[in-house]
């Protein structure tokens, strides 16, 4: 087992997002899953009926002391809700959490369209943790979001992953699958490397619940196990993607994807 990932984010009750997924991934893929969990979600696979904050305080409790006893050689940050949360949380990596990479997957909406960021919290998101990430990983509606509020014109493609390392991450992979086309392109920008383009034909699919969630624990993965970041994004994809394709299709709604698939190919 190598490389211990701490994980803060929310608990989804219909395992296929958020902690459940993130364990899951971190677990397939061969490292150390720790948690702080920022919230309880009453979900399924139709939608979010419930949300239930934990106290901002006892989310940095939970993180200073794993950090003070196992420790983390990567942080992934998922569901936050709540600008208190997000300055908890901020404030702890400042601290206890200085110098260990962060993964920072902006959670805005989940599948099914419910909200999962209150408006509030999209200003104390950008300036507290998109601006000491070290890689973003949004969407295509999260990164027009969040450029938005920079000040800039939201635009396309890898002129909007630049307006996303403006604001401070060291890399952003902008992912591609809520395009258009038989075709996503995934692009990873570096402030300075070349940008890198990630392209696979679209899955035919409803089951892909908590694929945000999935690839940002698998980056963070990679990452705490001494990948570099475009080794660990082609590693998170790959399992991502065989994820999607070989998903049990559960439930009504956007089902979820398998994580426990042919773990061997990808613990390395």
């Amino acid at each position: 087992m190598r490389g211990r990932v701490l994980i803060v984010a929310g608990s989804d009750s219909g395992g296929g997002a958020g902690i459940q997924a993130d364990i899951k991934t971190v677990t397939a893929l061969g490292g150390y899953a720790a948690t702080a969990i920022t919230a309880l979600t009453a979900q399924n696979t139709t939608g979010v009926f419930g949300i239930h904050d934990v106290p901002a305080q006892f989310v940095a409790q939970q993180m200073r002391l794993v950090l003070e006893d196992i420790g983390a050689d990567a942080i992934k940050i998922g569901m936050l809700h709540r600008p208190e949360t997000i300055d908890a949380v901020a404030d702890v990596l400042a601290n206890a959490g200085r110098g260990i990479p962060v993964v920072l997957d902006p959670v805005m909406m989940a599948k099914g369209g419910d909200a999962l960021l209150t408006p509030e919290a999209m200003f104390a998101l950008r300036d507290r943790l998109v601006s000491n990430a070290d890689v973003l990983t949004p969407n295509l509606p999260e990164a027009e979001a969040l450029a938005s509020m920079s000040g800039e014109v939201a635009g396309e493609g890898e002129v909007l992953a630049r307006q996303l390392v403006a604001l401070g991450p060291r890399a952003v992979l902008l992912k591609g699958g809520h395009g258009l086309g038989a075709e996503i392109t995934d692009l990873l920008v570096q402030s300075d490397q070349p940008v890198r383009a990630f392209r696979d034909t679209r899955l035919d699919t409803p089951h892909t619940h908590g694929t945000g969630c999935t690839l940002a624990s698998a980056i963070a993965t990679g990452i705490a196990q001494s990948m570099d970041v475009p080794a660990a994004v082609v590693r998170g994809r790959a399992y991502l993607r065989e994820a999607i394709r070989t998903a049990p299709g559960l439930g009504r709604g956007h089902g979820p994807v398998n994580h426990g698939h042919t773990v061997r190919r990808f613990t390395g």
